[in-house]
């Protein structure tokens, strides 16, 4: 209780809000246009008692730049708004706190969930950011509004006349064989057991591919490698022959764009197989390697401690040798002219996925996006991020992904981990960190493209994680290879992962298929979750689920670009809108046992079982997409 009687809990059970304003529209996202009239706008409560209001704005390192006066411009019965002009402080990263001063003294504002503000008695800490970015390239948002399909390459299906390496040991059983495993997570594996997959065979379904709505398929390494996963790279200039070569890659994209879908390739550019080209440990190539000779034209590439025997490894793997991409020899070869990026841009590709984008300085991130674009502008350029990446930190340096030189987008594990938390734990928190913050701290350009995954080759495959609820975590390899879902387990598991697919495919991004995953394939860690599709086995029900929502997003603009809003959101309900013109189009998902009934203020189309009325019945365990005049008018009991 200060002097006049007013104490702090007086004013901290009210809540205010931020909108950010994009030339005097809000469209959901913290990051500005270098070219836009950028504001921030503090909607109070009168109750709070607020006289004046400034904030404190720092760099992206937390320097402070200075103190801003907050105007006054619209006050009512209810509230009070306030009106913080951005200043142009040029392309980059910024923070700011708030102070508010009251007629009961000085209080600070905290960040609540999403946009919401607080006042706290003292300062703790820096919470809220904004950017401001300059995107160079321009026409990326043609990719929008698809499906894309991730393949591991000698999983998905055989076909074609392809070279077998004659000590790649080949495994017959498509539908029942089990990867080969180590003993335990992290000991030695060769992993040059192959079940055959190959690009012919990816072309002989191309239009199944296509039917799940996808756009755009993104290819695990596919370059010459020893391994089955590719990621040990033997020579980036030749698509391996086990796959059918670079003749097999020309005809896949040539097949591919026939169907409107382009090809986006992974790029390994952190390091290359020890069994390579440039490193040549086992003296497979005719090339003279860095680990044979500091005369190779490759010595330079890479880091090591004592010669030969003693170098830098991605995370101590000794077959995996860090490459320093920052040396310009090593640089250029792969982003420069005539290099790798430059060899695969002019086949045709669509773009690249980077490995560990993290590992890589920003500066050669730019460099690559930049040699992609000179061949084709609206190129696509991902990373492999596993957090926000608006703000990330690497190796104590802040990365600039977002700014305009570099990613149009990242794999978004923030939203996969949220899924999960909230469909089998009914725990929101993290669901909602992922809708709120990490699509509001991206530019809308970017979260309109994001890489949004329930699965990849690096997790659990989705049903198998959402089906059981053991501690399957901590179980031995030989456990895992065998475990599967009971048949109610599994049953349970698919409504879930509708659920999931539906959520995935209804916020901002572009969802991404992980081979298998719509089939209903089951899988733990590496190496089980890279199973052979099970051509013979597939769920059907999943399969059309897929479908459906594919078709939904090739059908309607608003999965596009759509403005989004989340409109409610419960440990057991989740309700969000996608809004473009005079339609909104509302996503639902009763994670509950209990049905519960959504009333439209006009007749509305449940886009999924394609119903049209007024009032819906809204099951247990089960999404719907329902498109409407206006999500205001909506209300669910």
């Amino acid at each position: 209780m200060n002097s006049l009687g007013i104490s702090y809990s007086d004013v901290s059970k009210f809540t205010g809000k931020l909108v950010y304003l994009h030339n005097g529209e809000d469209i959901g996202s913290g990051a500005f246009e270098l070219s836009e009239k950028a504001e921030i706008r503090i909607l109070l409560p009168r109750a709070m008692g607020v006289v004046s209001a400034y904030a404190v704005i720092y760099t992206e390192s937390f320097c402070k730049i200075g103190e801003f006066g907050c105007e006054i411009i619209d006050s009512d019965l209810k509230d009070d708004t306030y009106k913080l002009n951005i200043p142009d402080f040029g392309k980059g990263l910024y923070f700011f706190s708030l102070v508010f001063n009251t007629a009961g003294g000085r209080f600070y504002g905290m960040k609540g969930k999403g946009r919401e503000v607080y006042l706290a008695e003292r300062e703790e800490g820096v919470h809220f950011q904004f950017s401001i970015v300059d995107f160079k390239y321009k026409g990326i948002e043609k990719h929008n509004g698809g499906v894309i399909y991730h393949i591991f390459v000698d999983r998905f299906s055989r076909g074609g006349n392809v070279k077998i390496r004659q000590d790649a040991v080949m495994i017959d059983d498509w539908e029942n064989a089990i990867p080969e495993y180590p003993p335990y997570p992290g000991a030695h594996l060769e992993n040059n057991t192959f079940f055959g997959g190959t690009l012919y065979g990816v072309i002989e379904k191309l239009d199944y591919i296509r039917s799940l709505g996808t756009t755009l398929i993104y290819l695990s390494p596919i370059f010459e490698a020893y391994s089955n996963h590719k990621y040990d790279t033997g020579d980036y200039m030749k698509v391996d022959e086990m796959f059918g070569s670079d003749e097999a890659l020309a005809l896949l994209i040539i097949e591919a764009k026939k169907r409107g879908i382009g090809i986006i390739l992974d790029g390994v550019f952190n390091h290359t197989g020890a069994d390579s080209v440039y490193f040549n440990k086992n003296g497979r190539y005719k090339t003279l390697g860095a680990y044979q000779s500091t005369e190779s034209p490759y010595f330079k590439w890479y880091d090591f401690q004592s010669y030969p025997n003693k170098y830098t490894s991605w995370w101590g793997i000794e077959i995996l040798p860090r490459i320093n991409p920052d040396i310009k020899e090593c640089g250029d070869f792969i982003a420069g002219e005539c290099g790798v990026i430059e060899k695969y841009s002019k086949m045709g590709i669509y773009g690249f996925r980077l490995d560990v984008a993290d590992e890589l300085s920003d500066s050669f991130i730019a460099k690559i996006k930049s040699r992609l674009c000179k061949n084709d502008e609206s190129a696509i350029l991902y990373g492999e991020v596993w957090e926000d990446a608006s703000n990330k930190i690497a190796y104590n340096t802040r990365k600039h992904y977002y700014l305009g030189d570099e990613l149009d987008g990242v794999m978004n594990y923030p939203l996969r981990t949220g899924i999960i938390d909230f469909l089998k734990n009914k725990d929101k928190s993290k669901l909602e960190y992922a809708l709120y913050d990490c699509i509001f701290n991206a530019p809308k350009r970017i979260s309109d493209m994001q890489m949004n995954l329930l699965g990849t080759h690096d997790t659990e495959r989705i049903i198998s994680v959402l089906g059981d609820n053991e501690h399957w975590e901590n179980m031995s390899n030989d456990v895992l290879a065998h475990r599967r879902l009971g048949e109610k387990e599994r049953l349970a598991a698919i409504n879930l992962l509708k659920m999931a697919y539906t959520i995935l495919a209804t916020v901002p991004g572009i969802p991404t298929i992980f081979y298998g995953d719509e089939a209903g394939l089951e899988g733990y860690r590496d190496p089980f979750n890279r199973r052979p599709y099970p051509w013979l086995g597939a769920s059907e029900e999943i399969r059309n689920h897929y479908r459906r929502i594919g078709e939904i997003r090739n059908s309607y603009d608003v999965y596009k670009d759509g403005v989004f809003k989340v409109i409610k959101i419960e440990n057991d309900l989740l309700i969000f809108s996608r809004s473009v013109g005079k339609e909104d189009f509302i996503t639902v998902i009763n994670n509950s046992e209990k049905q519960r009934c959504l009333i439209a203020g006009s007749v509305s189309h449940s886009l999924l079982d394609g119903l049209k009325k007024k009032k819906f019945g809204i099951l247990p365990y089960t999404s719907y997409i329902i498109k409407t005049a206006s999500y205001k008018n909506i209300e669910i009991i």
